[in-house]
């Protein structure tokens, strides 16, 4: 289903400063020119009012004779348009195997490109040297720094590295931390299965913990912020409401999530926002739930949804062991947990308040606007396979149901059963992106021991915008770390361009509004990384726009 071109605009624009910038932020230029192009999307598929699963050919785990911690942890998968056709191809991560690129042409047509990556963990696609076209980077299982693959064109890679980047990572994000252009890089190791490895206490502070890297002329200069690290999650957002990007390490086990604002020039100092923090936090994702311009922080953890006796019978031999003692000042909860900031400006845990506070054995929790309503919704996958943990179930396998959760709109939640998002296939990465450019968002998911799906939204009701940034000339061509804000006749409607959020899993640099029926667009305005403000105007739904500043 190809795009279908409808006009082409050039808008001369000024630039204004965003409120709140730090006194450090790079001045913006004057003035500002964007150019937009506007494309249609393809029509919709029959309306069913549920997701329909389509396999995409490709297990991770399926090579292991047996499936133990910490190969139960799986692996991601990231989109983005690798080959510039428009539109987003996928790239899968695998524990077991080498990576595989599963190149979109269209229509939910998938054509495999094996990629010699090995036993791969997180994966990312990004412009890490700015030359416009979107590399892909892992990191890898065990004792291994993360891996750069070059995008040569013509959907050929080449395998590379990222100069002066030598921590062991099990996670990584990117953002441009030091505003200066240029995508910088955090890594956090994940220091159990290092030891499994056979690390001893003084390598894993050499080579391990959370180290921050700052982009410099295509080299990296590291600055590590913590010697040990259990992490499983980074998210990179604004923390401190200064509109710059933050670090947050979300830690597994008893070790406690760990945070770090920025305070001038270089330095990065700990802060610890949160009163209540999910106690091996898997997955860190957020969004403006009640489009009121707060945003909220998702975390998911181990939390039976369903407390039957068969199912707890299910889980108790193992919590009993995994569960640790804490101290009376201790935040860590076995728990998802929903930060939202209240009158005076703290964060609060309402995840239980707006019931989401226990989805199972969680690993990916991803926001996105799923029925095309205006309200983010959240999808959360689930599962454990361990034959050392569950040996006493079949296969060793934890069995369970992902959850689908419609948002009221008012940012609470209601099970969406009816979505048809309940598969048992025991995902770990999960990313939410339109992959047949229909103006819904479809699901995919990386298994393990399970063929990846993309679940293709078949809901009813709605349309979309969507919006492709372009930043020609500038370090960051695809403006990552921009704000963008949907003025339409029901509310404002606000999504960040990222490349990295939940679980070992990338973002499409492409952003989603959903509409709801009869909605009428305003204007869309862009806040871009250094300050700079543009604003677009004669919006039409069911369309993608592109816009080159």
């Amino acid at each position: 289903m190809r795009l279908v071109a409808l006009g082409t605009a050039l808008v001369g624009l000024l630039v204004v400063a965003c409120g709140a910038m730090p006194a450090d932020a790079p001045p913006a230029a004057t003035p500002l020119v964007v150019q937009t192009t506007v494309r249609g999307l393809a029509a919709p598929a029959a309306c069913e009012g549920r997701f329909v699963e389509h396999r995409l050919g490709v297990t991770t785990g399926a090579r292991m004779r047996e499936i133990a911690t910490y190969a139960s942890n799986g692996a991601g998968l990231a989109a983005g348009d690798l080959d510039g056709d428009g539109r987003l191809d996928l790239v899968l991560a695998s524990i077991d195997r080498e990576a595989t690129i599963l190149w979109n042409d269209g229509g939910l047509r998938f054509v495999p490109q094996p990629l010699a990556a090995q036993f791969t963990r997180a994966v990312t696609v990004v412009d890490v040297d700015g030359d416009g076209a979107l590399d892909i980077t892992f990191t890898h299982r065990g004792r291994a720094a993360p891996s750069l693959w070059r995008n040569l064109g013509a959907r050929r890679f080449a395998a590379s590295t990222l100069p002066g980047v030598g921590s062991y990572a099990y996670t990584l994000a990117w953002a441009d931390l030091q505003g200066d252009g240029a995508l910088d890089l955090v890594t956090g190791a994940y220091d159990a299965e290092l030891k499994n490895f056979g690390l001893t206490a003084d390598e894993l502070r050499a080579v391990g913990g959370v180290t921050l890297y700052e982009q410099r002329a295509g080299a990296f200069v590291g600055h590590q912020l913590a010697d040990r690290a259990e992490a499983l999650a980074i998210g990179l957002m604004d923390l401190d409401d200064d509109a710059r990007p933050d670090v947050w390490i979300g830690n597994d086990f008893a070790l406690p999530d760990a945070c770090w604002v920025r305070q001038g020039g270089d330095a990065w100092r700990p802060d610890y926002p949160f009163s209540q923090t999910s106690h091996s936090t898997m997955s860190i994702d957020w969004g403006d739930l009640a489009n009121d311009g707060r945003m909220a922080l998702f975390t998911t953890d181990m939390n039976p949804g369903d407390v039957s006796v068969e199912i707890l019978a299910q889980w108790l031999p193992v919590i009993s062991t995994l569960e640790e003692k804490h101290g009376p000042f201790d935040p860590q909860i076995m728990a998802n947990t929903l930060q939202v900031r209240d009158w005076r400006g703290a964060w609060q845990n309402e995840a239980a308040r707006r019931g989401v506070d226990a989805t199972g054995w969680s690993w990916a929790g991803r926001f996105g606007d799923l029925d095309n309503d205006g309200f983010l919704d959240l999808y959360v996958v689930n599962g454990m396979i361990a034959s050392n943990l569950f040996g006493y179930l079949p296969g060793g396998e934890l069995v369970e149901a992902n959850r689908a959760f419609r948002n009221r709109g008012d940012g609470t939640f209601a099970a969406a059963p009816e979505w048809g998002l309940g598969d048992t296939a025991s995902g770990r990465g999960l990313l939410l992106a339109d992959m047949d450019d229909d103006g819904d968002l479809d699901a995919m998911v990386n298994n393990l021991r399970g063929p990846a799906v993309v679940y293709e939204n078949r809901l009813c009701g709605g349309t979309a915008l969507a919006v492709d940034l372009r930043w020609p000339g500038s370090p960051n061509p695809y403006a990552i770390g921009a704000r963008l804000e949907l003025e339409t006749s029901v509310g404002t409607l606000r999504r960040d361009v990222r490349v990295g959020s939940g679980y070992l899993s990338g973002d499409a640099p492409r952003i989603h509004f959903g509409v709801p029926a009869g909605a009428t667009l305003e204007r869309l305005i862009v806040r871009y990384p250094d300050g700079a403000v543009a604003t677009v105007h004669d919006l039409q739904p069911h369309t993608l726009i592109e816009v080159i500043r």
